[in-house]
């Protein structure tokens, strides 16, 4: 009994410090700030630069619940691809802060019309949803965003300014 009380403790522990590790970000200098982003859906890593160098790198990053492809239309759940900007901030968002994107440009614009439909739009860099209770969300959840912890959309929200440019790739 005390054997399977050990084991068990320990493997709570292997646990926790697994949840925790993803979702705290690495620390930098104070007054560090990024001049472009970049983002790999097939990697699910964010990367901030400043000049030529990282300046850090977020894993497990979740996407809409259908990650692959380019976002088309409103409701498709699917993140955008291709070369857009930090347009805005959101510091009263339902998801612990956010960063726009400038999604939808003019050519997404530009195919959803020519089919009827809406782009869509309102897509961001956000951490978790407020009042969640749990560790970061393990799974793609968002309707197109990209989510990340809230540790380190806070870290984010500090670096990067509004203007820089963000390319997602597939």
């Amino acid at each position: 009994m005390i054997r399977r009380s050990i084991w068990a403790g320990l493997s709570l522990l292997t646990l926790a410090a697994c949840g925790s590790a993803s979702s705290q970000p690495p620390p930098l200098a104070a007054g560090t700030k990024a001049d472009r982003l970049l983002v790999d859906k097939s990697d699910r890593i964010l990367i901030a630069y400043r000049g030529d160098r990282e300046i850090l790198r977020y894993t497990s990053i979740r996407f809409g619940d259908a990650p692959t492809g380019h976002k088309r239309f409103e409701g498709d759940e699917r993140t955008p691809e291709g070369r857009y900007t930090i347009d805005g901030r959101n510091g009263a968002s339902r998801y612990h802060l956010s960063l726009r994107i400038s999604y939808p440009d003019a050519t997404d614009r530009a195919y959803a019309k020519a089919r009827g439909r809406s782009p869509g739009g309102d897509i961001f860099i956000h951490g978790q949803p407020n009042r969640w209770p749990g560790p970061p969300i393990a799974r793609d959840w968002t309707d197109g965003c990209i989510a990340l912890s809230n540790a380190e959309i806070r870290q984010l929200w500090d670096i990067v300014p509004d203007g820089t440019p963000i390319t997602i790739r597939p």
